[in-house]
């Protein structure tokens, strides 16, 4: 077999198992989070479908495939069809691109499907594609309120998508290159990027919530005003793929965080003191960070309120993207004129403009929490005793 041949189906292979798993990771991520959002409001979740609840995926996954799928007289009907196999076909793509050990580690293949020199830029670029899915398929329905969720996420998007690019430029400076593995390598030779780069996290964390799409930033499918919003109108399997969608990019924005911040699929040093070598295990590492963080979406989603549309806006434009912009600078201006000084200056910077962020929450909040409508300690329009 010729050596292009062997690499071609390796290749494929890898990127099947990798397509499954993370299918049923998102089967049973359903489950989990409906069990842990039932520990969270104190009631009981799904436990009737198997032993303990365990088979509901599966149950879930039959009435999704049988059930009518229903079309809409004046979608379009090409693009409607074409809009969840677009979302759920770059989230898988996606994935891909973040390497889960080193090189041959994996029975003496690389644990990864493929490995570009843009590295993270490109992965960007993958996620940055599924807002086509969710908008087309908002446009494609038909309806108003699936074009309103379409255009509400096409806004979050873009404007997100802005201040996560600028919020890993820092990061990108320090370690001088935007490929994964060498982004893996200069924490395992320095330490974790978030002792150095903790704002550009924390302003990373919070544009992954926004593209993802999930609380408080759920905007596009907020029920309250939108039904459901560019879901309206998909019904049996179409609807699961969006929903599928949503997990896997839940997954991957894990794992690109861990991969990033937290060393990728290298754990902590100092337990190579208690086993020698359990730091460098592959695999095992990301995947446990990558659980740590599907917990923290889940955390989040059971304990804060979704914010207003304008108030998400505001806060994108008039906080995070200028923090973003002061991190990529002053990172910029430390490795021109302080880089003699080591790294750690750097990472003491970083954390105080943190914990000043949080000590400033309740002034910084002015700049986005406003609203349009009067205050209440403002006189209201003067009305006239027979009304309007």
């Amino acid at each position: 077999m010729p050596d292009w041949l062997a690499t071609l189906l390796i290749t494929l292979l890898k990127a099947v198992l990798v397509a499954l798993a993370l299918l049923t990771t998102f089967a049973y991520m359903t489950l989990v989070e409906r069990r842990l959002l039932g520990r969270f409001q104190i009631r009981v979740g799904p436990n009737r479908v198997g032993p303990m609840g365990l088979l509901q995926p599966l149950a879930d996954a039959i009435k999704s495939i049988f059930k009518e799928d229903l079309q809409v007289t004046l979608a379009d009907k090409l693009v409607y069809t074409l809009a969840p196999i677009i979302a759920i076909g770059m989230a898988l793509t996606a994935f891909g691109g973040i390497p889960a050990g080193p090189a041959g580690s994996l029975f003496g293949e690389n644990p990864w499907v493929y490995n570009l020199d843009a590295g993270i830029l490109a992965l960007l670029a993958l996620t940055s594609m599924g807002v086509y899915g969710i908008f087309l398929g908002g446009w494609a329905s038909g309806s108003k309120y699936p074009t309103l969720g379409g255009l509400r996420s096409s806004a979050q998007m873009i404007s997100y998508e802005l201040g996560m690019g600028l919020s890993i430029l820092g990061l990108l400076m320090l370690v001088g290159s935007t490929r994964f593995t060498d982004i893996v390598q200069w924490q395992g030779a320095h330490a974790w990027m978030i002792l150095f780069q903790s704002l550009a996290f924390a302003l990373f964390l919070i544009s992954s919530f926004a593209e993802t799409n999930r609380t408080p930033f759920d905007l596009p499918e907020a029920e309250q005003e939108l039904v459901a919003g560019y879901l309206t109108e998909y019904s049996a399997i179409k609807w699961a793929l969006f929903q599928m969608a949503e997990y896997v990019n839940m997954i991957t924005s894990s794992a690109i965080m861990a991969t990033l911040f937290f060393g990728g699929w290298r754990g902590p040093g100092f337990l190579n003191g208690l086993i020698p070598g359990i730091a460098d295990w592959p695999i095992i590492w990301l995947v446990v960070k990558i659980g740590l963080f599907l917990f923290l979406f889940i955390w989040v989603r059971a304990t804060l309120p979704r914010l207003r549309y304008d108030q998400l806006m505001r806060f994108g434009w008039k906080l995070l993207l200028p923090l973003a912009l002061l991190n990529t600078v002053g990172t910029a201006f430390y490795i021109a004129f302080f880089r003699h000084w080591g790294w750690w200056p750097l990472a003491v910077a970083s954390l105080i403009g943190l914990l000043a962020l949080f000590a400033l929450s309740d002034t910084v909040r002015q700049l986005w929490a406003g609203s349009g409508h009067a205050r209440r300690d403002e006189p209201g329009p003067v009305r006239t005793a027979g009304g309007d």
